[in-house]
């Protein structure tokens, strides 16, 4: 194993360990999965290159890596491929159908190399599902054939190994004929939070925080200037990133580090689909493409004048935004409690410790006259998602997979919540924690 392919591995299964990221069904150690990937891309003849790719193809995709990251740690031909293997859909491009839709385009286009590792990727995905999940398998086996027919650069021999799991899976579950996969609704959309509906409510967090609302103003040079000039400017005012103009429009980007040539042409980077959002985009999308890009670059009229980093995550705003998330969220927990446990009947499976603080609270606060008070509204976070926890309902209806998912990831929450309380850095320990509740609560 040649140094550049030891050194993907040890970064992909670090960036996914540290999110204590596991594989859905088995709960096996996520390097399990991209192990099999590199191993299928390897017996086709993968060269180090690709073979690294196979490793980090998830990486930034669900760790907090970015594309930056890959490729100032690998190259840029190893963070190309893995930029061919992630997905550039935004919720806000519509239901799963069309998002699928989209990055299938996506990897259409991709490199031979790139659509080789997808079929690796699809055949260990195929039989992991095919095994564990038979109500999505019908789901998965329709997209991975639609994948199928665009990934036609690919390896010959892995397309083939591909169509044979796609058989024998389709064999196993009884499906002669594939159709179109259908748009997977989240159960629960039409539960009230204190007299709003749940779409409601997400309106108006879209509507009323926006990407233009946190964006820093993009500075930008003509492209002719010289790169060094141009370079100890930008270190003279503290800018990473620049905008590079032709004839008086920003036609792409580039980084401080990387002006060592003659001209800012030089080091143009384009801005890619999945790297920009509009001025009106909700701070979800921003937060999307900021998991997969060190920078969001904000377009208002037509073109790119703003840019945002994790740094602008830390803003008011933001802090606003993601605490009245939480916020709702434990309301929900309040009134998924009271539905399924009426009459507080749900008060013999919490402890004795906890039922007393929750009295003693429940006292104080009607000694100050507080009114339509209940003992469940005293109830802490962790004691609410401690019931629910032990509910398939509320497992169900949250997308958990189990109680031990449904703890970690209310653990993650109750972290977010008291940093943010306590005026804490939250775009370093919490990162992962924001990325998967902002997508949540705009797609339930």
């Amino acid at each position: 194993m040649s140094d550049l392919i030891k050194q993907a591995k040890t970064f992909a299964t670090s960036a996914h360990q540290r999110i204590n990221h596991r594989r859905k069904y088995t709960k096996q150690p996520y390097e399990v999965h991209l192990k099999s990937v590199a191993s299928l891309v390897k017996e086709v003849g993968g060269s180090e290159e690709m073979l690294a790719a196979a490793w980090l193809h998830d990486t930034v995709e669900d760790t907090p890596a970015t594309h930056q990251d890959i490729e100032e740690a690998f190259g840029s031909r190893v963070a190309r491929l893995v930029y061919e293997l992630t997905d550039i859909s935004k919720p806000s491009d519509g239901n799963r159908a069309t998002r699928k839709a989209l990055d299938r385009d996506h990897l259409s286009a991709a490199s031979a190399a790139a659509q080789t590792i997808k079929l690796a990727d699809l055949i260990d995905n195929a039989r992991d599902i095919c095994r564990h999940d038979e109500n999505f398998a019908r789901v998965y086996l329709g997209e991975m054939a639609a994948l199928l027919e665009v990934l036609h650069k690919g390896d010959a021999e892995l397309m083939r190994r591909a169509r044979k799991t796609l058989r024998k899976c389709l064999d196993k579950l009884g499906i002669s004929t594939l159709h179109p996969p259908p748009r997977l609704d989240r159960q629960g959309q039409s539960h009230s939070t204190l007299g709003f509906s749940r779409r409601r409510v997400q309106r108006l967090f879209s509507e009323a925080f926006t990407a233009k609302d946190i964006a820093e103003p993009l500075p930008s040079f003509d492209g002719d200037r010289p790169a060094t000039g141009v370079r100890a400017l930008m270190a003279e005012a503290g800018i990473q990133v620049a905008g590079v103009r032709d004839r008086g429009t920003v036609i792409g980007y580039m980084r401080r580090e990387d002006l060592t040539g003659e001209t800012c042409l030089d080091h143009s980077r384009g801005f890619s689909p999945d790297q920009q959002v509009y001025g009106d985009a909700n701070l979800s999308e921003v937060i999307l493409v900021l998991s997969r890009h060190d920078h969001c670059f904000v377009s208002l009229l037509n073109a790119v004048s703003g840019v945002i980093t994790r740094t602008d995550m830390e803003k008011p705003i933001v802090r606003m935004w993601l605490f009245g998330i939480i916020t709702m969220l434990e309301i929900r927990f309040t009134e998924l409690i009271r539905k399924h446990w009426p009459d507080e009947s749900w008060v013999d499976k919490c402890s004795p410790a906890r039922l007393a603080k929750a009295r003693a609270l429940l006292e104080e606060r009607q000694r100050r006259g507080a009114q339509h008070i209940e003992l469940v509204d005293c109830l802490q976070l962790s004691d609410k998602s401690y019931l629910l926890a032990q509910d398939q309902r509320f497992l169900r209806d949250f997308g958990f997979k189990s109680k031990s998912q449904a703890d970690q990831a209310i653990r993650a929450m109750e972290s977010l919540r008291n940093n943010l309380a306590h005026g804490q850095s939250i775009t370093v320990q919490d990162w992962p924690q924001i990325v998967r509740m902002s997508q949540r609560f705009f797609n339930s």
